[in-house]
């Protein structure tokens, strides 16, 4: 596991925690499906750059 790929996860979990954060605050729809998508872009690139065949 490399130090890029470990960042982009806790990134992407951090991001999740906002979506959370926000539904609980009813925010709008729009700020929680873009950090939503932000999370889930992170937290795939992350598992993606693991190096798991090596």
């Amino acid at each position: 596991m490399n130090t890029l790929s470990t960042l982009l996860i806790v990134v992407g979990l951090f991001l999740l925690g906002g979506v959370y954060s926000f539904v609980k605050q009813k925010q709008s729809r729009g700020v929680v499906t873009v950090l939503a998508l932000g999370s889930a872009l992170a937290l795939a690139a992350g598992v993606l750059r693991l190096d798991v065949w090596s």
